[in-house]
């Protein structure tokens, strides 16, 4: 499915956008908050190559391993949610500290 080629590859350019931005800025705060960002990208891209797999291919051994791929993506995705959540009103606050 070109569908999901194109967004394994979004994902993959989101979670190398957001490494980056994490390494290189020097506030823990914004480092916390470019990681949970990441999180949730990596996981979307673990989770599309899962559900991509199953797609492409019908063997059961394949079916098995792209159901963990499905769950420790969706796991990885939720736990950078919620640290998104976590971090984005205090990252808010900061962002209009420093502005003012």
């Amino acid at each position: 499915m070109l569908v999901f080629v194109f967004l394994i590859g979004l994902s993959a350019c989101f979670y190398v956008y957001y490494k980056v931005k994490g390494i290189q800025t020097k506030r823990a705060l914004e480092k916390e908050f470019f990681s949970a960002k990441s999180s949730m990208a990596l996981g979307a891209l673990v989770l599309l190559y899962g559900v991509n797999q199953m797609i492409l291919f019908h063997s059961v051994l394949t079916l098995v391993i792209g159901g963990v791929f499905i769950l420790i993506g969706a796991g990885s995705a939720w736990a950078g949610y919620k640290a998104y959540k976590h971090y984005e009103p205090i990252h808010a606050k900061e962002a209009e500290r420093d502005h003012a």
